[in-house]
């Protein structure tokens, strides 16, 4: 699996899944751009100690050209110009990533819509929708100068568990099955430029963020389970990060424009693991322990 000259921007690639997956595509011999608010002089909101430099030189260091550009995504002219930058640097862009987020400290769980905070609660739309729909504007007319481009939606949950499932609050609902709603939209404008959009969720994934809040390192995270036996399915960001790699390698990725996928059900299909060599399937495993009377596809996908 070679991405050797291929180009990528991972929008939102300063920490948890973007990293993994600029990590993963540099492995593969891409050359990524990762975006980012924070950097080693600057810090966004969430006043974490992780950088887009940092995400960068672990992309060059894997084997890739990672490249570190400050980015507000919620900011126009911005992303025009990162794209422009791109066009100009290396005349092509064959793999997009749509990774911004930023609401974990906004949203509040189980409350309804007139509990929530109602500025943090559209803040989170904005966090999550605009942006995505701000960088696919700026940079999908470059994508399609070439067949076979991918765009990838990042979220929360495959579209049929959204479907079935409530996210927490209506914001965060809202939030995480627009980016799926999007990949689906996007798919129907590429399908005739030879491009493919997917969205694709990791399952529980062992950010950093996550790894803090249950007191443990990646070193020791099975020390969690005691408390949470569920966290023995949860997976390192780089697990998704192999599975966009698989998908933008796939001659035949176009078979699945518009799909709902997760990264573990790729992970059947592609046969790439995690870290430690296993292959979580977050998604299914919770099908059965939220609903084990139902029946279960055959593939995995939603």
């Amino acid at each position: 699996m070679s991405l050797t000259g291929k180009v990528a921007l991972v929008a939102g690639g300063t920490r948890g899944a973007g990293r993994g997956i600029g990590v993963e595509l540099g492995a593969a011999g891409a050359t990524v751009y990762v975006t980012g608010r924070t950097t080693r002089t600057e810090q966004s909101e969430y006043r974490r100690p992780e950088t887009i430099e940092e995400t960068a030189e672990r992309v060059t260091a894997a084997g890739g050209v990672g490249i570190a550009v400050q980015v507000d995504h919620l900011e126009a002219e911005q992303v025009k110009a990162l794209v422009e930058r791109i066009r100009q640097e290396r005349g092509r862009l064959d793999i997009l990533v749509n990774d911004i987020w930023g609401g974990e400290r906004l949203f509040e769980w189980n409350k309804p819509v007139w509990d929530h905070n109602l500025e943090n609660g559209l803040r989170i739309l904005r966090l999550a929708i605009d942006t995505h729909l701000i960088t696919a504007h700026h940079a999908l007319p470059l994508l399609i100068e070439r067949p076979g481009g991918l765009l990838v939606e990042v979220t929360d949950g495959t579209a049929e568990y959204n479907a079935e499932h409530y996210r927490l609050s209506p914001f965060y609902d809202l939030a995480k099955v627009s980016a799926n709603r999007m990949a689906w939209a996007h798919a129907k404008d590429l399908a005739s430029h030879g491009a493919t959009a997917v969205s694709l969720t990791p399952g529980w994934l062992r950010s950093e963020m996550m790894l803090e809040a249950f007191g443990v390192t990646e070193a020791n995270w099975r020390d969690a389970a005691e408390k949470q036996p569920h966290f023995v399915i949860s997976e390192t960001p780089h697990f998704i990060g192999r599975a966009v790699a698989a998908l933008a390698a796939d001659p035949d990725k176009a078979r699945w424009n518009g799909k709902s996928l997760s990264s573990g059900g790729l992970a059947k299909v592609y046969g790439f693991t995690d870290l430690d060599g296993s292959r979580p399937d977050c998604w299914r495993y919770m099908d059965e322990v939220m609903d084990p009377g139902k029946p279960a596809d055959a593939t995995g996908y939603r």
